[in-house]
């Protein structure tokens, strides 16, 4: 019998691009409360603790790279959904639709300032249960009609 391990052993951070920098610091520290870990020397990046993944703004021009924002969102674990977005739209954020329940949890999108695709999420169900009516959740995160 042989024994294999995994080349991957976890995740240090994902990257979040950004064509403005100092806007892109200001909305994930400020706006969502972020606490800011590590700046990335003298390069347009840093990075941001969510409490169990690392998010690392890059302005995506200082990094040679060509801007394209995320349209999947990260979901971000909220306690409360509702109080969450109630506090972020007091502060300007707009959202993309109504919040979502799923029948396991709630999820409420939008976006950061550079069209980066965020989540509001809050699982309220045993993680083995399964969304009650998983057609109408995806039509309703979709934007299309269930058949």
């Amino acid at each position: 019998m042989t024994t294999s391990t995994s080349l991957v052993t976890g995740t240090d951070f994902i990257c979040v691009p950004t064509k403005d920098f100092e806007k892109a610091k200001e909305f994930y520290g400020e706006v969502l409360g972020l606490r800011e870990s590590k700046q990335w020397g003298d390069m347009l990046g840093k990075e941001f603790e969510t409490g169990n993944l690392t998010i690392a703004v890059m302005q995506s021009d200082g990094f040679g790279l060509d801007f394209a924002p995320h349209t999947h969102p990260i979901a971000l674990q909220v306690d409360d959904v509702h109080a969450a977005r109630k506090e972020l739209e007091a502060k300007g954020v707009e959202f993309a639709q109504d919040t979502i329940d799923s029948g396991v949890c709630h999820m409420a999108p939008f976006s950061d300032p550079d069209g980066n695709g965020l989540m509001l999420h809050h699982r309220y169900a045993p993680p083995d249960a399964k969304p009650t009516d998983l057609e109408a959740t995806t039509a309703e995160l979709t934007g299309r009609e269930a058949s």
